[in-house]
């Protein structure tokens, strides 16, 4: 493994490159995650790739100073700058990889640069589907008022939680996750940097799926059956295109990017 950074304005970006394959593979973690989280795809897939996992602003090593506002755009840039670097000459075309928030970002780069992808592994992806309350909470002003007082000072919401563990409001494991990121201030505060700045990441999925069908673009999506977060029906939007969309489902839960199911996430890139 290699640890880089690039500049971007006043921020610093940093990154981890992991074999030494022809095939530019760029990879985006979950949220609370880094780019070492890729390690256990090198060995499998780092002859035919170099893998390019970028830690996101407020994540890993990556020092963002840009204010709460990731712009797709920037992000692109960002890995153009970084092709460049690598390749010493221009960016052609790339595969994608996103894990759960990474997933997110993924379908975006999509919509931004179709024209570069020839194939995109999408592993538990956030961004199917429209929850209200992030939308609350990040699209609109009042929202996201309410939700940086409430990640300073969360005794009404960690109330809420109690509550809904305690009569069953919620299926146990999402109320476990919310427990682990709410109890503690400073996981608060990094919860409202975190989904503040990545606001500007909503893709557009009817929009996607055109592009990847007039790009003929390779899209494979892997689930956990047993997972109570990402649910793998929210991927039926794309059931009708079966010439370039794959959907598996394994015995598994959320945490899908681990070396023990490294297998299932390596064979997608070669279907």
């Amino acid at each position: 493994m290699q640890s880089r950074f690039i500049s971007y304005k006043n921020s610093s970006i940093h990154y981890c490159l992991f074999g030494t394959g022809k095939k530019l593979l760029f990879c985006f973690h979950g949220y609370g995650e880094d780019a070492t989280g890729f390690a256990c795809l090198a060995q499998g897939l780092g002859t035919d790739y170099t893998l390019v996992a970028i830690d996101m602003p407020f994540h890993g090593q990556t020092q963002w100073k840009e204010g709460f506002a990731l712009q797709p755009c920037v992000l692109v840039n960002i890995m153009i700058a970084v092709s460049r670097e690598i390749l010493q000459g221009p960016m052609d075309k790339i595969t994608l990889l996103g894990y759960s928030m990474g997933g997110r970002v993924v379908l975006q780069l999509l919509q931004e640069m179709p024209q570069h992808v020839t194939r995109a592994v999408l592993v538990a992806p956030d961004g199917l589907h429209k929850n209200p309350w992030y939308f609350f909470s990040t699209q609109t002003a009042l929202g996201n008022r309410v939700f940086k007082r409430t990640m300073y000072n969360a005794g009404w919401l960690l109330w809420l939680l109690k509550v809904g563990g305690k009569y069953k409001l919620a299926h146990p494991s999402i109320i476990k996750v919310a427990h682990y990121y709410l109890d503690n201030k400073a996981e608060r505060i990094k919860l409202y940097e975190r989904w503040t700045t990545m606001r500007r990441f909503k893709p557009k999925i009817f929009q996607i799926k055109q592009l990847v069908r007039q790009n003929n673009i390779a899209l494979r999506f892997l689930f956990g059956k047993y997972d109570n977060i990402i649910l793998s029906k929210r991927s039926n939007v794309f059931k009708d295109d079966t010439n370039n969309v794959q959907v598996t489902v394994i015995n598994a839960g959320h945490r899908l990017m681990q070396a023990k199911y490294a297998g299932e996430i390596i064979k997608l890139f070669y279907q």
